[in-house]
């Protein structure tokens, strides 16, 4: 009985419907700081029947347009699956149920293409079902980045009466114009924030250029020459990551301390690649055993020295994992934040990530704190959706050899 299609098809449409519903309610709450809530037995009933009508009736662009409007309708009225407080605007409320229709409409029909009314078989039972739970696991997780991201950017262009009368409220007024981006403004001239960029930067390229000097030559004799206890250090690279950072912490700044490096550039620098070795030295030597080993040898039989085969053969050869591990290790370096709180005290050598922790005060406006964490995300985010295919490439390449 439930491998029939006039009962999966209501089933799974019903199901969509709620979470579109929940989706459609949280965005236009959030965009418009109106009261926006899903009605659940609402968005099971009209999905279930918008379900079964597409099973019945087959797909066609008349009954979509149809669904599509009569819970515009619905939607408009109060009677739909997204509802509406009594203050909500007309506009909001519009808005609100055309967004719902059309997401409804355009992406049920993937989900029950294949469905009829009778008994359905086991591929197309699976089909369906994994193409619902597909589509919801895209949403949930797209919710999961998407919203803190969103609450993060939309509190920075806020000022600090809006935040007072409502801090829930996500919407901005765009008529303020330039006055919105205040918030960036203040946290550069006020709060040295480009000090702390500058820092952030230069000290991920000392700690990737290091990483790499190491990495390397290490991967490299690993990969490819013979010593005793070659299999145990291969297999231990990553055993330092067994021990929590935190753990370490009183003894780095113990030793920082003594040695003087505590508050210092040249001492994140040192310690910094202690972190990003190990994980380097392990993506790299995967992929050094990838490479082909006879062209090696023929440059070693043409008589150039193991070093220059290394430069001139396999560097040359190993550029897509030398730029993920690169960008991998940027970003660590970039995001590091326990070193670099309980190393820097000195304002004018902060980290961005401590000089975000430093705006973490009941004495500094809340948007300013939210605008220094858009500082530091969005550079790093477009650099790996920049990159992002060098990184695949480097972590999948010589994960299978031949």
């Amino acid at each position: 009985m439930m491998r029939r299609g006039f009962v999966i098809g209501p089933v799974l449409s019903a199901v969509w419907m709620v979470v579109l519903s929940v989706t459609v309610a949280v965005c236009m709450s959030f965009a418009t700081g109106e009261p926006f809530r899903p009605g659940i037995i609402l968005s099971l009933l009209w999905g279930a029947v918008a379900g079964l009508i597409s099973v019945y009736f087959g797909w066609s662009k008349v009954l979509y347009f149809g669904i599509a409007a009569g819970l515009c309708i619905l939607g408009f009225i109060g009677l739909g699956p997204v509802l509406v407080g009594p203050e909500t605007g007309l506009i909001s409320r519009a808005v609100g149920a055309v967004a719902l229709a059309a997401a409804f409409s355009a992406s049920i029909r993937p989900i029950l293409c294949d469905l009829v009314l009778g008994r359905l078989t086991r591929h197309e039972f699976e089909t369906a079902v994994i193409r619902c739970l597909t589509g919801i696991g895209y949403i949930f997780f797209s919710a999961i980045v998407l919203i803190p991201f969103y609450v993060m950017v939309m509190t920075s262009l806020k000022n600090q009466s809006e935040l007072m009368q409502n801090p829930l409220d996500f919407s901005i007024d765009i008529s303020q114009g330039a006055e919105l981006f205040r918030s960036y403004e203040e946290l550069f001239s006020q709060f040295n924030f480009g000090t702390y960029l500058f820092n952030s930067f230069t000290i991920s390229v000392f700690t990737v250029f290091i990483t790499l000097a190491f990495a390397i030559p290490g991967a490299y004799a690993v990969a490819r020459l013979r010593f005793r206890g070659r299999a145990a250090f291969s297999r231990s690279i990553l055993l330092i990551y067994m021990v929590p950072m935190i753990v370490l912490a009183l003894p780095i700044y113990i030793a920082f301390s003594m040695t003087g490096l505590r508050n210092s550039f040249w001492g994140i620098v040192m310690i910094y690649p202690v972190t990003t070795i190990p994980v380097a030295l392990y993506m790299l030597q995967g992929y050094f055993r990838g490479l082909p080993a006879e062209v090696e040898e023929a440059g070693l039989m043409d008589g150039l020295s193991r070093l220059a085969v290394i430069w001139k053969i396999t560097l040359p050869l190993s550029l897509p994992a030398l730029a993920s591990v690169s960008l991998y290790v940027f970003m660590i370096a970039w995001n590091e934040f326990l070193l670099a709180f309980m190393l820097l005290d000195d304002p004018t050598k902060f980290t961005l990530t401590r000089g975000i922790a430093s705006l973490n005060s009941s004495e500094i406006p809340r948007q300013h704190l939210m605008a220094g964490s858009v500082v530091a995300t969005v550079p790093i985010m477009a650099l790996f959706l920049g990159l992002e295919r060098f990184m695949t490439n480097g972590l999948t390449a010589g994960s299978v050899k031949g």
